[in-house]
């Protein structure tokens, strides 16, 4: 009697390789252990960890996310434990799981990147960088690093310097042309890229006349955000050749399949995490399942197969 083998669902992101394609996505699944109990932690591609800046932040006052059609707006302001106490309290939990650790870092300041890549790659259980260029550059007058070409190939080439570990960057779709920012964050080093991080949005509450986010601004995530993101990854993996991470709005099997089939060589699940705290789990067997039914031996074979 013959037994039905599984699909082959291992990916590349150049050195870095991962058991599948489906990861979390920064700030929506906290360290990891926060869902340990809804999910199982080895079944998960990879684990990106809450945004990691040099000091610990205590992020913005609330309110500080806000329901909208199709999504959320948040404004949580980036607040984290800080790269120490992540490193000291955190890391030996996510060192028994097989799922690859990403951690996101961040700065204000070109040094703070510097500083906080060089304390996480020498430690023992991180396996990529994932370099968050959406946060503001304070000695620029707040403008975002991610929206100047020569600004974002400045920070990866920094980073760069200071680790050996695969560096990862998350584009901001807040940009003209983010194919033109892929390219220039690819010549600079870039091992892969990430995107899309979320939309500026804001909303008006009408019996006070006054935004509902204390910050005013916020960024827009979930299936609202699912045909830019997917229109912004088919535009950057036509301009670039190291693998590209599609990210925004997926909730299904099937969303995060219109991504590879793109190009992307995985997928990052984000305010799903919030809707259903096991929805990275059925991403996986969605896509297995897809695979089987249409009797795909490789996850591979349906990367990249889009015909426009």
């Amino acid at each position: 009697m013959k037994t039905k083998t599984s699909p082959h669902m291992a990916v590349n992101l150049g050195r870095l390789k991962l058991n599948n394609p489906v990861m979390t996505a920064s700030g929506t699944f906290g360290y990891g252990e926060e869902y340990a109990g809804y999910v199982d932690l080895n079944k998960l591609g990879a684990i990106v960890v809450k945004g990691l800046s040099l000091k610990p932040r205590l992020g913005n006052p609330p309110p500080r996310i806000m329901e909208t059609t199709g999504g959320m707006l948040n404004a949580v302001g980036l607040q984290n434990i800080g790269v120490d106490a992540f490193i000291e309290e955190k890391l030996p939990f996510l060192r028994q799981y097989d799922a690859a650790v990403i951690a996101n870092i961040y700065g204000e300041t070109y040094d703070e990147f510097k500083k906080v890549a060089k304390k996480l790659s020498s430690a023992n259980g991180v396996h990529a960088l994932e370099v968050n260029i959406s946060c503001p550059n304070v000695k620029k007058g707040g403008v975002s690093f991610g929206t100047d070409p020569k600004i974002a190939a400045t920070i990866t080439r920094m980073v760069k310097d200071e680790t050996g570990l695969p560096v990862i960057v998350k584009l901001t779709p807040n940009v003209t042309d983010i194919a033109a920012i892929a390219e220039a964050v690819e010549k600079a080093g870039a091992d892969a890229l990430s995107l899309i991080n979320t939309l500026t949005g804001m909303s008006v509450d009408l019996k006070t006349r006054r935004p509902h986010l204390k910050n005013i601004t916020g960024g827009l995530s979930g299936p609202a955000i699912k045909p830019v993101a997917l229109r912004m990854v088919w535009q950057v993996v036509r301009r670039v050749s190291v693998p590209v991470i599609g990210i925004g709005g997926i909730m299904t099997a099937q969303d995060a399949l219109e991504f590879l089939i793109l190009g992307a060589k995985a997928v990052q699940i984000g305010t799903a995490n919030f809707v259903n705290p096991r929805a990275t789990m059925d991403v996986v067997e969605g896509i297995k399942q897809y695979l089987a039914e249409n009797k795909i031996k490789d996850i591979n074979e349906i990367i990249g197969t889009f015909q426009p």
